[in-house]
């Protein structure tokens, strides 16, 4: 993963779920200066559409986002993965002499892409099975406890339903023989070392957020999202242990489909996971350094922020 233009300036919009991110971004590539790269680990599959909040048709004709809607549910998409595409793509737009702008909230992304990744080993089916068969007889909580004894760093940072990170997290160190957060210690690849704007776009009152939260799962289903992830639970070919079936709000409507959880018990427990994670992506962005926050609720603070991304834009290009 190489960045050929080092000296030109990429852009990180960051922030929660349901912040008022698309938006932002929308107004800024319509004054022709950036292009849009998504950095959200459920907008890249396809058929996932309202329960991704993803842009409409009506969004992305108006401003073309990068990096949505190109892979099948059924397959995996990493955070290597989407460094690779990443990079290729911001080369491609700085070539155009337009300014990349990354906007989403997959904080593991924006982070791999910045920081660099270790040169992990690749999976060993053999103790993914054995990981995995641990996993259904003892539980996640046990994988976690199992985790913390070799890799108490990595425990820590990953939340405890986390079962891929956990898993991976566990193959490698069963597999290596160090832990995780060695390989990561001793990464070669060291990431971006373009002038970087990193902006958090992230409501003070949380309790704000939280109403939005619950507003926006009420519109998703309106919008027919029970038709969405019925669509995709006939397919046949997918289940809960697919990275896309185990995204906020599809694995909770999953469960109702499946007969394990009524309607209502599906939609307050997709609405409190989906509080969870705004709460996991704050904790993010408070680790991460050198941020400009903003309150996307806060007229002057929204308009200082394009003024500080239109300014950083000149600044770095002039």
């Amino acid at each position: 993963m190489q960045i050929k233009y080092q000296d030109k300036p990429v852009i990180f919009l960051m922030g929660p779920t349901a912040s008022g991110k698309t938006a932002l971004a929308i107004e800024l590539f319509l004054q022709g200066k950036v292009e849009l790269i998504s950095v959200d680990s459920t907008m890249v599959y396809t058929q996932m559409n309202i329960g991704s909040a993803k842009p409409n048709d009506k969004e992305l004709a108006l401003a073309p986002h990068h990096l949505i809607d190109f892979i099948d549910p059924k397959n995996s998409y990493s955070a290597l993965n989407f460094c690779q595409h990443a990079t290729t793509l911001i080369n491609e737009i700085h070539a155009r002499d337009k300014t990349p702008l990354l906007v989403g909230g997959t904080m593991l992304y924006f982070k791999a892409l910045r920081d660099g990744l270790a040169d992990l080993p690749e999976t060993d089916v053999d103790i993914r099975i054995k990981i995995k068969t641990l996993l259904e007889e003892k539980g996640l909580e046990f994988l976690h406890n199992e985790l913390s004894k070799v890799d108490r760093i990595t425990a820590q940072r990953l939340h405890v339903n986390d079962s891929q990170r956990i898993t991976r997290a566990l193959e490698v160190y069963q597999m290596t023989g160090k832990p995780l957060s060695k390989w990561h210690q001793q990464q070669k690849n060291r990431g971006l070392a373009n002038p970087l704007l990193s902006i958090a776009l992230a409501p003070a009152d949380r309790s704000i957020l939280h109403q939005k939260i619950a507003l926006r799962f009420d519109q998703m289903l309106d919008d027919g999202l029970l038709d969405e992830v019925a669509k995709l639970y006939h397919r046949g070919d997918l289940d809960l242990d697919c990275s896309s079936m185990r995204s906020v709000g599809y694995r909770q409507i999953w469960q109702y489909m499946q007969g394990q959880l009524s309607l209502s018990e599906a939609k307050d427990r997709a609405v409190i996971a989906t509080r969870q994670l705004a709460k996991r992506q704050y904790t993010w962005l408070r680790s991460w350094y050198d941020v400009k926050w903003y309150d996307p609720n806060d007229f002057d603070e929204l308009k200082t922020c394009k003024l500080t991304i239109n300014k950083f834009i000149d600044l770095s290009e002039g």
